[in-house]
């Protein structure tokens, strides 16, 4: 299946999505579209309800929910900033935002 996800303004379409796709590897996938590694977070938005989409979601799964409605929905990438990293020197990832 496909996404659309607007990234910088410009709609993007994510190819190859199943139901295991995580919102994670989408997010994987266009910053590696992009050349650009960083810290993202991914917003749905339907109507006046916005919310981050958390990196472990399975992207379908959650746009199921809004049934007949779900071409409504909205994504979009948001570039935070560089790479966080611990006192390890690996990558972290919180709740909201997803690092690659």
């Amino acid at each position: 299946m496909e996404v659309k996800v607007c990234v910088e303004g410009v709609q993007r379409v994510v190819c190859g999505v199943t139901e295991k796709t995580t919102c994670q590897e989408v997010v994987i996938a266009l910053a590696q579209a992009l050349g650009r590694a960083g810290r993202y977070t991914l917003n749905e938005r339907f109507k006046e309800y916005e919310r981050h989409v958390t990196p472990d979601e399975r992207l379908l799964e959650s746009l199921e929910k809004y049934g007949p409605h779900a071409g409504d929905v909205q994504l979009t990438l948001h570039h935070n900033g560089p790479p966080a990293e611990d006192v390890g020197g690996k990558p972290r990832i919180s709740e909201n935002q997803l690092y690659i």
